[in-house]
Order: structure tokens, then C-alpha cells, then sequence
């Protein structure tokens, strides 16, 4: 069987060949029961996988160690000393004995109880290690039920394949052996899409067929993606693969030299500054995106902090996450969205009724009427964290002057929280942003109450164009030049600038060249983006003109189509 191509949609650009390994997360079954005399057969097996854990996770904290990342290691160290403790395990067995579980259902029951007696302890730092009895309980329950852990989804460097991924098992997989991903579904502004693109990862997406192909040829074969262009090569033949591979250094040289003009300030040729900022998701991503210039955070997602736990992050750990993230940044600022859960980013310790839209249904702000206190602790952590340096915080999901009001409600009871208890506290921004069309056609009544604005420009192309971001078969309509998009672009910018409140863009929209430089031309002066989009942006805004760019503007605002207003930018782009 010789090469195949395979064409999908670029997710993130750059270039990966090698093995591939097919990475679904399958569910652990629920309330097994043991056969009638069998429980201490049960039990033996319990405490013989507790043991395997132990074994596996302190081989991982020596692995993780090695390669310099010394915080992770001491983290699995840990969770390796709690799978060899004996409160969970006994507390297992008991419930083998007495109540007639199996080993699965038994040790997540004894792994749930133990993380709730620790959460209700005094002592931060214990009531913190519930989640970890959860995590070490999970993985014993895997073992148990013969599934592999997170990490041994992808036990050595390949190409991740996939029907899709979760934003949570993205995020857990081990960074450093994802050499690329290709997903047979999914869209450019899918979650798994938008974390490939800040962590540097080519993907393509949309690249139908591609899994029943690889079965075909076996595990074996190799994989080649240029997640630029959305070409897949499977078994690539000896001169497609040195073309792969030329590609490949073509982007190493490209990302070294972003990297040498990562100081220069992004200044049109008429002398208007634009701000750059960085999309991160975690702490650790502050560092990487400060060396290619970003000069802030546009936008934390934290909602990853929520994920692939059994119990709420804690306000300290919320705490230390923050301002891990604005020291960082030193003295630039730090821009935290509240929790944006609901949708495609469900949380398995919030169990929501099934909705047949969850994108338009109760999801991110609309949560904190049913539960403030979830919002409240995140503000307390994120006012604790402004001590380190200035931070904003923008609520996700707004829609009109009632949504903008509760936030300030939550942000005041949470400040009278932390000054009852004489708790130190930073000042701190409070916007929103403006995805739902509502929030930016009635903007006039109500901007001067905030202090600042976002576009996020995924959901807002969303909702204006009644796309479904992660649907691919709708690709040739989800493009955010649409005239529509840009029209409402053009409204917030206004109703910003007579509210004397500043405006930016953290969509995916930033990111894109031509398309940030249609709104720099529309009045939006910062714009944040994953990392790596930072160098071709900064050198697209260095080599234009804001008056050309204001002039070009106002001509797509009323052009028919989205490809039509984009060639009006992509023309402004350098060669």
C-alpha cells in the first residue's frame, strides 16, 4: 500500500512527521458489584493495582525530574505516597466487604469520601490535597479495569490522532510528546485547535477519513502534517518525507528569527502602536509568551484550572495560579477570564441538566445566578492576586446591562469578603466580553459602568453567522471577516471610544494577520493572541499604514462576502 494524502483544514501551523497513536479516553464503568465470595479475592486485587500505581507514578515523578520539570515530579511523587496510603485503600476494602462493590466502583467511593474529608479541614494545604485522592483514586480504578492512565494515552513522542479532543484531555496529555495533531473532526476555533496553537503544535483538523486509513496499515505506519496548509501524508514516501522535513527546518529557522524580533515594538508606519497580548491557559505559558513580546495577557483561561478534578480548585490554589501568572508578566497586565464552563467544556463535579444548545444555554456568567459562589471565590483569588501586579478581570457570556450589573455585585461582595477578614488585596479592571451581538448593539446604555471590553471573536462570529464552531462541514462560513462581523466590530469600537473605556480583540481573530490588521484598521489597538501568532502579527502592523488600513476598513464593511473582505487585507500583508 503505498502514500496517501489526505486534505483537512489548518488548525496550527507547523510541520511534524513520525509515528501516530490513536488517543480516545474511554469511561470507567459505574456500580460493578463483586460475585458473592469473591471479596477478598477483590480486595487482594485492590491493593495489588494501589501498589502498581505507587510503582508507576514514581516512575513518572523520575521521569518527569529528568527532563527539568521538578514541580511535576514532586507532584507525582506525592500522588505515588497517597496510592501506597493506606486511608484509601482500607477505606476500599471496607466497602468491598460491606456494601458488595468491586474494586472499581469501590475505590472511587473511598476516593471521593477521603477527598471530602479533606476538603472540609481547616488547613489550606490538606484541604487542597482532596483533589489529588481523586486524581490517585482514578488511576487505581483505570488499573482495575484494565484502561490506561492520562499520560500513558501517549506513552512516548507521535503524532496525537483523533476523532476529537476534549479541551481536559488536551490539556492533560504530556506536552512534550505531542509531536502534532490531526483530528477527523473539529474546527480551527474547536478548544483542542486554539491549545495546538499556544503551545506551538501543528494541527489540522477536518481531515475525514484520516483514522479508518491509518487502521488499515497498522500502527506501524508514519504520519507526516503540515498544519498550515491541512496537508496529511500517511506512509510518506522517501521524497515526500525529506520535503516534510525541509518544511520542518524552514519553521525553525522562521520561529528563531520571531524570536530575535520579539523586542520590537508592534508600530505601524504612520506611527500608531498596537498592543500585542497572549492567549495562555496556564501559568507556565506566561514565560514563552513574554519572550515573543507578548506585553500582557489579553485573556487566562481558567477554566483548566477547573478541569479533570473532582472538587473546585480551592481559592489558594486559584490564588497561586494567578499570580504565578502576573509575576510573570512583571508589571504588564494580566487579564483573567472568569470560569467559561458549559457548552463544550462541561465539569464533571457541576452536573448541569442535558440542554439541547448547551452553547446558547447556561453556560460560563449565566451559572453565577445558580452559583455565586463558585465566581465570588474566583474573584476573591484573582483581587489576592493583584497584589503581585495589575490584573483586569472579564466576565465571559454577557449579553446586556443585567449581566454586566451581576458582575460588579460579585466583585463587590467578594472584596467585602476579603476586607472583613483583613485579607491584603490589588486593585482590579473589571470588563466583559462582548461575544453575544445583544451586548454590543445596546452597548450605549450600559459601557460606562465597566471599565474595559474584549471581543471574543469565536463566539461572536458564532452567534452573528448561527455557525456551530465546531462543526467542519459549515468551515466555508465561519470566518470573521464576514462584513456582518465586522460591522459589529466597528459598533463596539465606537460606543468604546464615547464610553471612554478601551477596547480589545482575544479571539482567534487577533491572531490572524489579515485579520488583525482589519481591526487595527476598525480602531482596536490591542489584540491578543496565542503566542506563536505574535511575530507575523507584530510584522504584518510594523509594515502597514493606519490610514490605509482605516480606508480599507470602511470599503469591507460593505463588501458582499467574507473572501471578499479578506483579500482587502491579505493584500496589505508583507510579501
Amino acid at each position: 500500500m503505498g502514500m496517501t494524502a489526505v486534505h483537512g483544514v489548518p488548525a496550527a501551523p507547523g510541520v511534524a512527521r513520525g509515528s501516530w497513536v490513536h488517543v480516545r479516553r474511554r469511561d470507567l464503568p459505574v456500580g460493578g458489584r463483586v460475585t458473592p465470595g469473591g471479596e477478598e479475592a477483590e480486595a487482594a486485587r485492590v491493593r495489588d493495582a494501589a501498589n502498581r500505581a505507587a510503582d508507576d507514578l514514581m516512575a513518572l515523578s523520575e521521569r518527569v525530574g529528568a527532563a527539568g520539570h521538578e514541580d511535576e515530579a514532586a507532584i507525582f511523587m506525592a500522588h505515588a505516597a497517597m496510592a501506597w496510603d493506606p486511608t484509601l485503600i482500607d477505606a476500599a476494602v471496607a466497602r468491598i466487604s460491606g456494601e458488595g462493590e468491586d474494586g472499581v466502583a469501590a475505590i472511587q467511593a473511598a476516593g471521593a469520601s477521603v477527598a471530602a474529608m479533606l476538603a472540609a479541614l481547616d488547613d489550606p494545604i490538606l484541604s487542597a490535597r482532596s483533589a489529588d485522592v481523586i486524581d490517585v483514586a482514578d488511576r487505581i480504578a483505570r488499573l482495575l479495569a484494565g484502561l490506561p492512565a492520562e499520560e500513558d494515552l501517549l506513552p512516548a513522542p507521535a503524532v496525537v490522532v483523533a476523532d476529537d479532543l476534549s479541551p481536559s484531555l488536551t490539556a492533560t496529555l504530556p506536552r512534550e510528546h505531542i509531536l502534532g495533531i490531526v483530528l477527523e473532526a473539529g474546527s480551527p476555533t474547536a478548544h483542542a485547535a486554539i491549545l495546538a496553537r499556544a503551545y506551538g503544535i501543528p494541527a489540522v483538523v477536518g481531515a475525514h477519513g484520516v483514522l479508518s486509513l491509518l487502521a488499515e496499515r497498522g500502527a506501524g505506519a508514519e504520519l507526516a502534517l503540515d498544519g498550515a496548509t491541512g496537508e496529511v501524508v500517511l506512509a510518506p514516501d522517501a521524497a515526500t518525507a525529506a520535503d516534510f522535513d525541509a518544511r520542518a527546518e524552514r519553521v525553525r529557522e522562521s520561529r528563531a528569527a520571531d524570536a530575535s524580533e520579539a523586542s520590537l515594538p508592534a508600530v505601524t508606519l504612520d506611527g500608531v502602536e498596537v498592543t500585542l497580548l497572549a492567549n495562555i491557559g496556564t501559568p507556565a505559558e506566561a514565560a514563552p509568551a513574554r519572550a515573543l513580546g507578548a506585553r500582557g495577557v489579553g485573556l487566562f483561561r481558567t477554566e483548566f484550572l477547573f478541569l479533570e478534578r473532582s472538587t473546585p480548585p480551592t481559592e489558594d490554589e486559584q490564588t497561586a495560579a494567578y499570580h504565578e501568572a502576573v509575576a510573570a508578566f512583571g508589571g504588564d497586565p494580566v487579564t483573567i477570564r472568569l470560569l467559561d464552563i458549559g457548552g463544550d467544556k462541561p465539569i464533571p463535579y457541576l452536573p448541569m441538566p442535558a440542554e439541547d444548545n448547551p452553547f446558547l444555554g447556561v453556560r460560563a456568567l449565566r451559572l453565577a445566578h445558580d452559583r455565586p459562589e463558585l465566581f465570588v471565590t474566583q474573584l476573591r483569588a484573582c483581587y489576592r492576586a493583584a497584589v503581585a501586579g495589575p490584573v483586569k478581570v472579564m466576565a465571559p457570556m454577557v449579553a446586556d446591562a443585567g449581566d454586566a450589573a451581576l458582575l460588579l455585585e460579585l466583585a463587590a461582595r467578594a472584596r467585602s469578603e476579603l476586607a472583613d477578614a483583613g485579607v491584603p488585596i490589588g486593585s482590579v479592571d473589571l470588563g466583559v466580553m462582548l461575544e453575544i451581538p445583544s451586548a454590543i448593539l445596546a452597548a450605549d446604555s450600559w459601557f460606562e459602568e465597566i471599565a474595559f471590553a474584549s471581543l471574543g471573536t469565536n463566539d461572536l462570529t458564532q452567534y452573528t453567522l448561527a455557525v456551530d464552531r465546531g462543526n467542519p462541514a459549515l468551515e466555508r462560513y465561519r470566518d470573521a471577516m464576514h462584513p456582518a462581523v465586522l460591522r459589529l466590530i466597528a459598533m463596539a469600537a465606537d460606543s468604546a471610544k464615547r464610553a471612554g473605556i478601551s477596547l480589545s480583540v482575544c479571539g482567534e481573530m487577533g491572531g490572524d494577520p489579515a485579520a488583525a490588521l482589519a481591526l487595527v484598521g476598525l480602531g482596536v489597538t490591542q489584540l491578543s493572541m496565542g503566542a506563536a501568532s505574535l511575530p507575523a502579527v507584530r510584522r504584518a502592523i510594523r509594515g502597514a499604514s493606519t490610514s490605509a488600513l482605516r480606508e480599507t476598513a470602511l470599503l469591507a464593511l460593505h463588501d458582499r462576502s467574507a473572501a471578499d473582505a479578506r483579500a482587502r487585507f491579505a493584500a496589505l500583508l508583507p510579501a
